[in-house]
């Protein structure tokens, strides 16, 4: 017995060792910075003085804000758009990936090249492609006789055109699906073959309760990238200090809080947006879990 215990206390020992680079890593770049931040958010923080100890202030202060109020309203929205827009055309191109013979490997990579674009990049893009008067989206609706709408200047336009842009990058998520779809057992198509079920019925009633898992998995974490958007929004909206486009309608809940703390220089308020926005991510996807985990399928029954 006691020679069991000490292999596996070296085993215990070894593991630890391999590990030991993340688990540093992870207390010095993750732990520490949440912890502390937790504490600026109770103190008056510019980065040049000494922070002082304000209590639930800057808590009630977010309250009173109009601009949290709408960045959350921005992001909420962008969310709701920008997740099943993700997921449908993600599952689109995987099913056309999977139902390909030939050169697949070929096209599963071009699918998922353009994730490899800097967001710098998409949002530079964004406004060559968008731009109301010499982009190449209205060029291109303007061919067919439609006068396509002012996508950067327009508050009503501007969400839909970032959440068209974020199509970009949905090749990760076309790479997991094709391998979701790639595990279906051939026999259960079979079997709906025999019974005359159509692609549309084997689709709906086999594919996608057998991907369900990933799906969820991929709603989860679609949900939680949507309400932390910045990169593509502020580069084209905010960078270099552009006021000729939009704004407001672009403000998401990530950058406002980057003004704060970055170039308001508000750290303890900025610590305190981020606290709320790990709370609210933290209730949408507790909420998720509990609505849809009952139209997830697992093969081997519950998780």
């Amino acid at each position: 017995m006691s020679f069991r215990r000490t292999m596996r206390w070296k085993d215990t020992r070894a593991a630890l060792l391999f590990i030991s680079p993340w688990i540093i890593g992870f207390l010095i770049f993750t732990a520490w910075p949440v912890i502390n931040s937790a504490y600026l958010s109770l103190t008056d923080y510019d980065v040049i003085n000494d922070p002082s100890f304000v209590g639930l202030d800057n808590y009630r202060a977010l309250f009173e804000d109009p601009k949290v109020g709408l960045a959350l309203r921005n992001t909420a929205l962008f969310t709701v758009m920008s997740v099943p827009a993700h997921l449908v055309v993600s599952l689109a191109l995987a099913l056309l990936l999977n139902s390909a013979t030939k050169a697949t490997g070929f096209f599963r990579t071009v699918f998922f090249l353009p994730k490899m674009t800097p967001p710098v990049a998409i949002g530079i893009l964004l406004l060559m492609l968008f731009n109301g008067q010499s982009g190449l989206i209205n060029g291109f609706l303007g061919l067919f006789g439609i006068d396509g709408p002012a996508w950067t200047t327009d508050p009503d336009w501007v969400k839909p055109g970032l959440v068209l842009m974020s199509l970009w990058t949905v090749g990760s998520s076309v790479v997991i699906l094709l391998a979701a779809l790639r595990g279906v057992p051939q026999e259960l198509y079979d079997s709906a073959l025999v019974d005359g079920a159509g692609w549309w019925r084997r689709t709906l009633r086999i594919t996608v309760p057998m991907i369900s898992p990933t799906l969820f998995f991929l709603f989860i974490v679609d949900t939680i990238a949507a309400l932390q958007s910045f990169t593509e929004a502020y580069t084209a909206f905010f960078g270099s200090g552009n006021t000729t486009y939009s704004n407001d309608a672009a403000l998401f809940y990530a950058i406002y809080l980057f003004q704060q703390a970055f170039e308001f220089l508000h750290m303890g308020y900025a610590s305190a947006l981020a606290w709320l926005l790990f709370i609210v991510i933290m209730a949408i996807t507790g909420v998720q879990i509990l609505v849809t985990r009952r139209y997830v399928h697992y093969e081997g029954g519950k998780p």
